[in-house]
């Protein structure tokens, strides 16, 4: 030890708070952070900022991608979806009214039921794996395969589900049963991701605080709503969120199980998007369409962070 002391200590002997020493921290160079930012930021603009540009001024022209010239309206497109007497408008306003109701129907119950399946699924009991993969099976397959079956499993006059409860229901015709066909598919379709999620924020909760709720002598509903909910409290604004969006971007469902039918009163905001756009060849109005879905569900987001601040936080 005292020889490496004596070695350390010599004159122009490298140590670790000598210059040049092992311990010397390299000074980071000022364009670092950004050389590794540069190839997400690249992707972001290419893939984000660049098609939301070119969308919004496809919505301030007249755009039929058949012929060649394609004016510039300005805000025509918008001016006349918010006319309630236009074609255009008439029909959007339907859509939206079809999302909403399909947003309101579908989202509470893609969160009761899923956190209901989480505490369940967070329990210690025999089989417990192959009771995740139950509920999370679903999720894996495609809309197109959970569309085409459940066309065939609710068609009024062959389906399944008809004969075997012994009903004599239109579910893809008539409007009430329509709808509670399309909400009852989508909460069986994505229920077991909302439950894995939930699953994770449950086990992220310190086992002690439960503990200490105990010792303290709460029941299990005082353990929930004292313990359980608040350490959900990020999870659940990432869930309600992320469902609220997913709800109000429904499109493959209705395309494929209802058609949209009755009379259009299913076919969802993004529903005619697509077919304003890509049937219809009117990309303007379609482009038009989607920002204004857009805002509104900004505005919806909004409002779900502001409902879920911590308020005791700020005082």
């Amino acid at each position: 030890m005292s020889l490496l002391t004596e070695e350390m200590g010599r004159p122009g002997t490298a140590g670790p708070d000598r210059p040049g020493g092992a311990g010397k921290t390299p000074r980071m160079r000022p364009w670092t952070p950004y050389a590794f930012l540069a190839p997400y930021l690249a992707l972001f603009a290419v893939f984000m900022l660049l098609p939301i540009g070119f969308g919004f001024w496809t919505s301030l022209h007249e755009w039929d991608i058949n012929l060649p010239a394609k004016p510039f309206v300005g805000l025509e497109n918008y001016l006349e979806l918010f006319d309630p007497s236009s074609v255009d408008g008439s029909r959007f306003w339907t859509a939206m009214r079809a999302t909403g109701i399909f947003t309101v129907a579908s989202v509470p119950l893609l969160i009761v039921l899923p956190l209901l399946t989480a505490l369940l699924m967070n329990g210690r009991f025999a089989g417990r794996n192959v009771y995740r993969a139950v509920y999370f099976a679903p999720y894996v397959l495609g809309v197109a395969v959970v569309g085409f079956v459940w066309q065939f499993l609710l068609d009024g006059n062959i389906g399944l589900v008809n004969h075997y409860l012994g009903l004599d229901v239109q579910w893809t015709n008539d409007v009430a049963p329509a709808w509670v066909a399309l909400v009852g598919v989508t909460v069986w379709w994505t229920l077991g991701l909302n439950s894995v999620i939930f699953l994770a924020g449950l086990q992220d909760i310190p086992r002690e605080l439960h503990e200490a709720a105990m010792v303290d002598g709460a029941s299990a509903w005082q353990r929930f709503r004292s313990v359980t909910l608040p350490g959900l409290r990020p999870v659940t604004v990432f869930v309600v969120n992320a469902t609220i969006l997913a709800s109000a971007n429904m499109f493959g469902q209705s395309y494929l199980i209802t058609r949209g039918a009755p009379a259009d009163q299913t076919k969802t905001a993004i529903y005619l998007i697509a077919e304003t756009g890509l049937r219809q060849f009117d990309m303007g109005t379609a482009s038009a369409m989607s920002f204004i879905l857009a805002a509104f569900l900004m505005v919806a987001s909004g409002l779900v962070f502001g409902a879920f601040r911590d308020r005791s936080a700020r005082r």
